[in-house]
């Protein structure tokens, strides 16, 4: 009798980086960005579409977002992850299923070792959002899910934003990069939408590049646009963020 051999897990990418100038970006062994870094301002977001995914700021007090949860599905070149936890202080979660990808952060990428705020989490991003562990505990939740080939999101069900969805507190949003050569935004939109409800669903319009974020409110709110443009103001005004110029291009799916 011959024994049965466990099936293998798919090879993980390798992880390399390349710089241009100033700005340092990841890859998984392909030419597409997987993130980068200004290697002057290490702390702040260079991508336009990744500051974007910082638009939840919108829908949240200032002076409560110390006091909030972020997590980020997808490390890449840990941006959101540095943004939240250094320039935010916010407690900071972020789940990455490549431990070489987690390496390269910390070495090439300014990632900062965990501490009592911040916790990098070696896993299944679709695990951790079905399990119940974080339920109801995350403010802010940053879903940026892409193999080495850039394709499509690698998770994108409507079942998986269902259990994001769980992940999210009362006021909580999720933001997700929808992109990829073989991805349909439409598709992708009607699944977040079945699964939060359409008057709780924002989008912005495409970057030059082609990522499209989506926003999505685990309660519907609908803001005036005003109160819109004043928080924007505030988003500036603290933390360097262009979010003056997200109003132009951002606005709920259905009007």
């Amino acid at each position: 009798m011959t024994a049965r051999r466990a099936p293998r897990a798919p090879a993980l990418p390798e992880v390399n980086f390349s710089d241009w100038g100033d700005i340092r970006y990841l890859h998984l062994g392909t030419e597409w960005v997987q993130g980068s870094m200004r290697m002057d301002a290490p702390y702040d977001i260079e991508l336009e579409y990744v500051q974007r995914m910082m638009a939840w700021l919108l829908f949240a007090e200032p002076d409560t977002v110390a006091r909030r949860h972020a997590m980020q599905l997808g490390l890449g070149a840990a941006s959101l992850t540095k943004f939240c936890h250094k320039r935010l202080r916010m407690k900071t979660t972020a789940i990455e299923l490549n431990p070489q990808v987690v390496a390269a952060c910390r070495l090439w990428f300014k990632l900062p070792a965990d501490d009592t705020r911040l916790s990098v989490v070696l896993g299944d991003a679709a695990e951790v959002a079905a399990h119940d562990h974080w339920r109801g505990d995350v403010d802010a939740l940053q879903v940026d899910l892409y193999d080495h080939e850039a394709a499509a999101p690698v998770l994108d069900s409507e079942a998986f934003y269902a259990d994001c969805r769980r992940l999210l507190t009362e006021d909580g949003c999720m933001t997700v990069n929808l992109f990829g050569r073989s991805s349909s935004y439409a598709d992708s939109l009607s699944k977040i939408v079945s699964a939060f409800g359409e008057e709780a669903v924002w989008a912005f319009k495409p970057t030059r590049e082609g990522n499209t974020v989506v926003l999505a409110l685990r309660e519907p709110r609908k803001p005036t646009r005003a109160a819109l443009a004043e928080r924007a103001e505030t988003i500036h005004t603290r933390w360097g963020l262009p979010a003056p110029k997200w109003l132009r291009v951002f606005k709920p799916v259905v009007t």
